[in-house]
């Protein structure tokens, strides 16, 4: 354990660095998977097709291959980032696939009569989806969304083959120095993932009880 408690400040950058591509990706994944459900729920026949190709491609595709598109593809069109900045958008593109699917879940769980019901009153098509539709549907899909970030969670990990230096990166690069600390390093890495999904399982759980509430 003394490689761990000597590098303790290492590691725990390593995971401020995970909970830092966590949380803008999911954030930017939430939003971008919103609008892509609102798409694919839309009127217009072409907007719906773009949006339904985008997330049948994306979440069939490995999550490794958005990465090496991202990191490699991009700079060949002229896109300088920084690599945390790539992983970012790998991230988002790849989990916004998965959050579509979930709203749109969503969205197919209101009753077509309480729809029909805001359009007789003469509410638009933005009105029904944000006063009538999307409340309902986000309080259903609290559970699925939390699996969907909960894989995010552990796909940040990916971002190690990409020079982020994430959790996994940190603990990689211990190893290499002091092979001797395999199984503690492990074991806190392992540790540090199992906080981090016990905090958002917990926040699911805290999300879903106001929800209940309000019902």
């Amino acid at each position: 354990m003394d490689t761990v408690w000597e590098n303790r400040d290492l590691i725990l950058d390593g995971f401020a660095m995970t909970v830092r591509l966590f949380a803008v990706s999911g954030l930017l994944a939430l939003v971008a998977g919103t609008l892509l459900a609102i798409m694919r729920v839309g009127p217009i026949p072409p907007v719906r097709w773009a949006a339904s190709t985008y997330v049948t491609v994306l979440r069939n595709t490995p999550l490794t291959l958005v990465f090496v598109f991202s990191t490699f593809g991009l700079p060949r069109l002229e896109v300088r980032l920084e690599f945390v900045t790539f992983a970012i958008v790998a991230l988002t593109a790849y989990t916004s696939a998965f959050v579509c699917e979930a709203v749109r879940a969503g969205i197919n769980s209101v009753a077509a009569g309480e729809i029909e019901a805001a359009r007789a009153l003469g509410l638009s098509f933005r009105q029904v989806l944000t006063l009538v539709v999307l409340p309902q549907a986000f309080r259903a899909i609290v559970p699925p969304l939390t699996g969907v970030f909960n894989a995010l969670l552990k796909n940040t990990s990916v971002a190690v083959a990409f020079n982020v230096a994430e959790a996994n990166a940190i603990y990689r690069r211990l190893q290499n120095l002091d092979g001797s600390a395999t199984i503690p390093l492990l074991l806190t890495l392992a540790g540090g993932y199992v906080v981090l999904a016990a905090v958002l399982f917990g926040a699911s759980r805290l999300v879903e009880r106001r929800v209940a509430a309000v019902r």
